[in-house]
């Protein structure tokens, strides 16, 4: 939400003497854009002129004239606040030297509250339009202007913060059993300011939450020197987050404060400044809103919330999802600006974004945390994601963030074009001399144009008269996946099960189980003549197509003990769609497009050790393994 519309919002709590008395925000903006802005010092390439000095000194004359009258205009308005407050702040006083009750007490409590806000909103919204004038014209008056207010007494607030201290002893004392309605709701103020002006909030307090935070080259010294600032004063760590880029380290900290002393602040400026870090001051807003769609942005009401940890993004009513995003010829800048977009259109928020493949190559592979309004249309946004990863050659797996994202403990895998690069029953149908007709039956059935049952029938059919032994030279001919016995060696380590469920056939279905350590196989049967030489044309016992696979699947996972929330699905058919689809993670691999269109996860990758990328696990895990 823009600080405008933030403040004209909660002016409209505030009682209409003091909302009267807010700073003109608006106002100042327009004249920014209007009198300051044509006259900037900010010069841009393409301006066309004979003499850059006569450009210089002419855009500096105006400047000097409209930021007489900004700061004239801005000394009014921080004078109209200043003596507002006096104002207010000795009618506090009086009536708490007049008013000993138990109620006037908590009502005294809330109006101290109450000018406490207006001065939030007035101090925030000075700092605001000052470093907006600072861009606009290209000067920089925010600093040493705000040294002044600084001195200011609504800034120091003195008065107010022993009454406050005074009423609050009072009240506590008075109705000892019942908690006194403090905190208040406190408004983010936020200072992008130099360590040497940085302010402390103005409500400062028994119970008072601040998030500090420290930036600068000098990593772990700058988490110490903000550490060692708390310990000399009585506040407790609620909690805590770093973070790094090359040497710059930005380290936070939300800490409720146990005293009303200004000094904690005074201390974390001064380590701010010896290390040459930007210190940073933000309340947290208890009031935090929901981002509104824009064309609800007038109308939207949505439930406010305090996030349970400084990572995650502070809004109620959210989900939160991981999206592993996966190219490996690189992620592409055009790829990640229109993925950017696509998560603002649907009001997406990024908490936090992981490299998973090696640091010295271009960026590949990516973990992105996000937080995801409950009542998005889901399936809306599987479509734009799937448009998305298919205009720009880039698979985006999405999937819930929970307990059971690492902790899955099944994988089930077709063969045929995924665990092996052939399809067994047309490789069978080489030797058969019957390739022509299997083959174009079996891109039938893979695209889903025909049933399997019938497809597997018309295939098995053809082989009638087919010596037994073509079985050991098919398999003798197989090529695994690129990956594939890396993958299955890593997640048997990891401690998962392993299956192969195929609607090929179980002689070649075993060798792969074999050959790959896995726990079960499951395939069809291939009858064979009595005399056991030859293949009879038919199969024996049930047909493994798409709704027998889904049925393996659950029948695994129940005599593993395992929640289907717990298993991976791993395939490239229609008919691998139902167990996809049964399974908590189902991937496509180098799938067919309808295929890919209906699973949850895609993989168009050449290996398939790309799976353990959608767990989360990072290249250099992968070497540990």
């Amino acid at each position: 939400m823009k600080f405008g519309n933030y403040l004209e919002e909660r002016k409209e709590n505030l009682p209409s003497d003091y909302a009267d008395h807010c700073i003109d925000y608006r106002s100042f903006k327009q004249f920014l854009k209007t009198e300051v802005y044509p006259h900037s010092i900010q010069l841009h390439d393409n301006l066309a002129t004979d003499s850059f000095a006569q450009l210089v000194s002419d855009r500096l004359g105006e400047l000097q004239k409209c930021q007489f009258d900004f700061i004239q205009k801005l000394d009014a308005e921080v004078d109209k606040v200043n003596r507002f407050f006096d104002l207010e702040s000795q009618r506090l006083v009086t009536e708490s030297n007049t008013n000993n009750s138990d109620n006037g007490q908590g009502e005294l409590l809330k109006s101290i509250i109450t000018l406490e806000r207006f001065v939030f909103l007035n101090y925030t919204g000075i700092t605001k339009i000052l470093k907006k004038n600072d861009r606009h014209s290209g000067l920089s008056l925010s600093d040493p202007y705000l040294r002044r207010v600084a001195q200011l007494s609504f800034v120091k607030a003195d008065q107010l913060t022993h009454l406050k201290r005074r009423v609050m002893n009072r009240y506590n004392s008075q109705v000892a059993d019942l908690p006194p309605p403090y905190p208040p709701l406190m408004v983010r103020s936020r200072s992008n300011k130099t360590a040497h002006t940085a302010l402390p909030p103005v409500v400062t307090g028994p119970n008072q939450q601040v998030l500090v935070s420290l930036s600068g080259p000098h990593g772990t010294d700058i988490v110490g020197a903000v550490l060692d600032s708390l310990a000399r004063h009585p506040c407790r760590i609620q909690d805590v987050m770093i973070s790094r880029l090359y040497h710059n380290v930005t380290f936070g900290v939300l800490v409720t404060l146990q005293s009303d002393s200004i000094t904690i602040f005074r201390d974390l400026a001064e380590a701010a400044q010896k290390w040459d870090a930007t210190l940073t001051y933000d309340v947290p807003d208890s009031q935090t809103r929901e981002p509104a769609p824009p064309q609800q942005q007038q109308q939207h009401v949505a439930n406010y919330a305090v996030p349970a940890s400084l990572e995650e993004a502070p809004y109620s009513e959210r989900t939160k999802y991981t999206a592993t995003l996966l190219n490996q010829n690189g992620l592409s800048p055009d790829f990640l600006s229109q993925w950017t977009h696509l998560l603002l259109q649907h009001r997406i928020s990024v908490e936090k974004l992981v490299r998973l493949n090696e640091p010295t190559v271009q960026m590949s592979c990516a973990d992105v945390k996000l937080s995801v309004p409950s009542d998005l249309d889901m399936v809306e946004l599987q479509r734009a994601l799937f448009d998305l990863s298919t205009q720009c050659g880039t698979d985006i797996a999405f999937q819930k963030d929970d307990v059971y994202r690492k902790n899955k403990r099944l994988v089930v895998f077709d063969m045929d074009s995924t665990l092996i690069y052939q399809e067994v029953i047309d490789e069978i149908a080489r030797y058969a001399g019957v390739v022509d007709q299997v083959s174009t039956i079996t891109e039938l059935a893979m695209n889903g144009e025909i049933d399997f049952k019938e497809s597997l029938r018309r295939r098995v059919g053809l082989l009638k008269g087919v010596s037994v032994g073509v079985l050991e030279n098919v398999r003798q001919s197989l090529t695994f996946t690129e990956g594939a016995k890396f993958l299955c060696s890593s997640l048997k380590k990891l401690g998962f099960k392993l299956a192969v469920i195929s609607g090929g056939f179980m002689p070649l279905a075993l060798y792969v189980k074999s050959e790959l350590g896995l726990d079960y196989a499951f395939a069809n049967q291939l009858e064979v003549s009595s005399d056991g030489l030859t293949l009879t044309g038919k199969t024996i016992g049930p047909i493994v197509d798409g709704i027998r696979k889904a049925e393996l699947l659950e029948v695994i996972a129940q005599a593993e003990g395992l929640s289907l929330k717990q298993v991976i699905a791993v395939g490239d058919g229609a008919n691998d769609l139902w167990m996809l689809n049964k399974a908590s993670l189902g991937i496509a691999f180098n799938a067919k497009p309808r295929v890919q269109e209906q699973a949850g996860a895609r993989i168009n990758q050449k290996s398939l050790k790309y799976v353990l990328t959608l767990l989360g696990y990072t290249e250099q895990e992968m070497r540990e393994l």
